[in-house]
């Protein structure tokens, strides 16, 4: 299955533009359970990172993260790349419950972390994760790909950040997937495993909620997850919705599934819409409906008129320059510590919260 049709391997590729020179900064790439890792390892890679070693235990895997990456070379074990001083940072897209383990033991290491969204499964393991930052001084950063990765999403912050829309009031979240299920692993449907829907792509969009509304904080008013249409996977959940109110006065709604249907040419219609004060922004991230345009649209109406902007190729993909940037001088220019953290913890209480939906319920 294509990248395109399949979100599980979507890995965007965007012109390189490096912030370092030959070799200053080297990664190691590692747990490769999800197909993110190869969007995690475009990114640094185009921002001038050296990428060292692979390890999974699986073989297959690392055979197929070498067609794409021969660069690397195949560490024995995971502490092979720990007791490595060369690297500095380890990029990983492990099962979901085993990310804060992991993370606990590259900082113990004294490496960054990178890990795949949804970060954590647990309050426990995100707390776990707040005093190994305090104690070794190291980052726990997130590969939110659906904004750190997608052009007009990174627009639409620069956007908002200037004033284009005024105030920011709410943002309304929509996070559709494919769901593919002859092709998921046995994980993908136990939520002990996964942390349930709101926990895992629920994840991107309270992120981007922080991120445009400015909110530092919010509280769950509403969370809801159910399973419509999948009675052969009880483990799953294939619909979750969430409302949040920020303690700067905005408020979130998001909509999470696994109901994007074959007929769209994408694995998604991921969209997202910011109202402001004085005009809003609608991105449709993947896909343009029914029209010849392919992803990374943006629509903004203002009160000089209405603007329809594609911006594929003109924004580039900065987050991985900055976090090597950050890395190296230890800034938080990319994405700050707090940030990743809140929207882990948001992701986290929200599932918590929900109650059970069905379609007798409904």
């Amino acid at each position: 299955m294509s990248q395109k049709s399949d979100g599980m391997n979507y890995a965007p590729q965007g012109k390189p533009s490096p912030v370092v020179k030959p070799g200053e900064f080297v990664f190691a790439a590692a747990f490769l359970e999800h197909g993110h890792i190869y969007g995690q390892c475009n990114g640094l890679l185009e921002a001038g990172a050296l990428l060292k070693w692979v390890y999974d235990a699986d073989p297959a895997k690392v055979e197929a993260f070498r067609a794409k990456f021969p660069q690397a070379k195949v560490a024995a074990s995971f502490d092979e790349i720990l007791d490595d001083p060369a690297v500095q940072l380890v990029a990983a897209a492990a099962v979901p419950c085993d990310r804060g383990p992991i993370g606990l033991r590259v900082m113990a290491a004294g490496k960054d972390y990178f890990t795949d969204k949804t970060p954590f499964t647990t309050l426990a393991q995100l707390q776990d994760a707040q005093l190994a930052v305090q104690t070794t001084g190291r980052k726990y950063m997130v590969y939110f790909s659906e904004r750190l990765h997608v052009e007009c999403a990174m627009h639409a912050g620069d956007l908002v950040q200037a004033g284009a829309i005024g105030q920011v009031v709410q943002v309304l979240g929509l996070g559709p997937h494919r769901l593919s299920k002859a092709s998921r692993p046995d994980w993908f449907f136990d939520p002990a495993r996964y942390g349930g829907i709101l926990c895992d792509i629920g994840s991107h969009q309270f992120e981007q909620y922080l991120h445009y509304s400015g909110a530092t904080d919010a509280t769950i008013a509403h969370a809801a997850v159910g399973n419509f249409a999948n009675p052969d996977k009880p483990g799953l959940q294939d619909f979750g919705e969430a409302s949040l109110m920020g303690n700067n006065g905005t408020s979130n709604y998001i909509r999470v599934d696994w109901f994007t249907p074959d007929g769209l040419r994408t694995w998604g219609d991921g969209r997202t819409v910011i109202l402001g004060t004085k005009g809003y922004i609608e991105l449709r991230k993947y896909v343009d409906v029914g029209r010849d345009a392919a992803g990374d649209n943006l629509v903004l109406v203002d009160g000089q008129g209405e603007q329809f902007i594609n911006v594929a190729g003109k924004v580039g993909f900065r987050f991985f320059g900055e976090l090597i940037l950050d890395c190296l001088h230890r800034t938080e220019i990319a994405m700050t510590q707090a940030h990743a953290f809140k929207a882990a913890e948001l992701c986290l209480k929200a599932q918590a919260a929900a109650r059970i939906l069905s379609p007798a319920s409904r």
